[in-house]
């Protein structure tokens, strides 16, 4: 074990690959050359394009699965995907053992796959876990290690050849017989396929399973048919409509609304919000209610945005359909209003996370918004935040594309002062997942902490009738409220269950079994 430049102690390896301890914001530089399919011939494949199998099985098969490999699925479909769990029984059912599953993310929806996991079906998951999964991890149950990386932190990983995936299995609401493949069509469409796009690149053998099988040419096309081996046709591969989660959806909290409004309104009088200007908002109740309030002083003081990032809903399309901003450059769609946008309206964008968030790029679109407003577990007095466990210290959330849009200009974290009585701010967060250097603003229902180091946003508001209080203060007055700090969780100290990966790929904290 050493410790790294947050102060956080982490091992030397992780499932026995070593680690690169994080060094601090921009301080590892990365070195030699990103890597590569493997070289294939046009010899290999049908001359008529056909590229449909009969089964998912066959399909498998052919792809040369064995013990050993990493499947990679992806998350488009959040709680309605209705592949990934028929892949692992197919995978269990042909008798391999010790997957490592690379999803983009996993949901409540894939709680069946413990039972893989508990038979070594499954060795660990590299990839968020939400609900059932997380909690799988951290009681020390799963065979290897969990890794936990933002979207850009996947892309990277696969970029640099920290991961290869042997076997990526991409579920397309719509594709051709080639293998071009789209979400904006047919029964199951969700929007976008660009958390796969990785997959689609740099896997050693790719299959679409869609449950739209088209004719030839499949267009606009997402996922481009020549990276694609093969093609199978099922009945149903997602429900669209449970893209849409209980943390997409309005908040009715008084309290919550409350933050939202003071987020507006601190955004409005640091004179961020003006002609021209971009914005990113999470896809928690809170945020978005933040873009109700927002709207309604653009549409006040006549101020129309540049454009705006998504994970859309149908609150940035408003603002889009209304004029109040040119253009949505989105990473995936988080209500069917979304879906809708991103096929019909040309300035509805589908972006990767490549162009959006790889940190191992010529740039990316996160550093270029003028401000975002995120959500997050807890923070703490030095403005470190958690978003992947509570202070109970259980896995229970994804990382997803938070660490990525830190990076903006001005980043707001909008949260409740205390959750069940049990407060947010701390004097050390539980889990690390992004240093406090990047994170500018914390907005509370009691009052709202601008970081130190930003002078100027200090100096913005001074003399606003803005609730600007010290984090500390806030800190304070929470725990006479709720009878003092959280109580730290009883855990394992031996026994690393999860690492959490920087943006960069070196390891910023690390999650230890919790014991009862």
């Amino acid at each position: 074990m050493k410790v790294n430049a947050a102060g956080r102690w982490v091992p030397d390896e992780i499932n026995n690959h070593p680690i690169i301890p994080y060094q601090g914001v921009g301080k590892h530089i990365p070195r030699g050359r990103k890597a590569a399919p493997p070289v294939v011939s046009c010899a290999n494949y049908p001359t008529d394009g056909d590229k449909v199998i009969p089964t998912l099985r066959q399909a498998l098969k052919l792809a040369g699965l064995r013990d050993g490999m990493t499947i990679s699925t992806h998350h488009h479909f959040r709680d309605g995907d209705k592949l990934t769990n028929q892949l692992f029984d197919t995978i269990a059912d042909m008798g391999v053992k010790d997957i490592r599953w690379f999803p983009s993310a996993s949901f409540p929806c894939h709680a069946p796959i413990i039972k893989h996991l508990e038979s070594g079906v499954v060795h660990h998951i590299e990839g968020s876990m939400n609900g059932p999964l997380g909690e799988f991890c951290t009681r020390g149950k799963m065979k290897g290690q969990g890794v936990l990386r933002s979207h850009g932190g996947r892309y990277r990983a696969v970029q640099d050849g920290e991961v290869h995936i042997d076997i990526a299995v991409i579920a397309a609401p719509t594709a051709d017989p080639f293998g071009n493949a789209n979400a904006l069509y047919g029964k199951s469409a969700c929007g976008s396929l660009m958390f796969a796009l990785a997959d689609s690149q740099y896997a050693d053998k790719v299959i679409v399973v869609t449950d739209n099988l088209v004719p030839f040419p499949c267009i606009p096309w997402q996922i481009q048919g020549n990276y694609v081996d093969y093609v199978v046709v099922m009945d149903e591969i997602g429900d669209p409509s449970k893209i849409i989660s209980g943390t997409t959806k309005v908040t009715r909290s008084p309290a919550r609304l409350l933050i939202a409004e003071l987020t507006a309104r601190f955004i409005k009088e640091t004179g961020i919000m003006k002609d021209g200007f971009s914005f990113q908002a999470g896809a928690g109740g809170t945020s978005l209610a933040f873009v109700v309030y927002l709207k309604r002083m653009m549409q006040e003081a006549g101020v129309k945005a540049g454009w705006v990032r998504g994970g859309s809903t149908k609150y940035l399309v408003e603002l889009l359909e209304k004029g109040l901003t040119g253009a949505i450059l989105d990473g995936q769609t988080f209500d069917l209003d979304g879906v809708r946008s991103m096929r019909d309206n040309p300035n509805h964008v589908w972006t990767s996370p490549f162009t959006s968030y790889s940190y191992h790029g010529k740039g990316h679109f996160a550093s270029m918004v003028d401000v975002v407003v995120l959500g997050a577990t807890e923070v703490d007095t030095n403005f470190n935040a958690n978003v992947v466990t509570h202070s109970d210290g259980v896995l229970l959330h994804g990382i997803g594309g938070w660490q990525d849009c830190l990076f903006s200009k001005c980043t707001i974290l909008a949260v409740p002062s205390f959750r069940g009585r049990i407060p947010i701010i701390v004097d050390r967060v539980t889990t690390l997942c992004g240093p406090g250097e990047l994170i500018d603003v914390v907005v509370t229902e009691r009052g709202i902490a601008i970081n130190p180091r930003r002078e100027d946003l200090l100096e913005a508001v001074r003399g606003s009738s803005l609730p600007i209080r010290p984090i500390e203060e806030i800190k304070e007055e929470v725990e006479k409220i709720c009878g003092g700090p959280p109580v730290p969780p009883k855990v394992d100290k031996n026994r690393v269950v999860a690492a959490v990966q920087w943006v960069d790929g070196t390891v910023i904290d690390v999650v230890k079994m919790k014991i009862d």
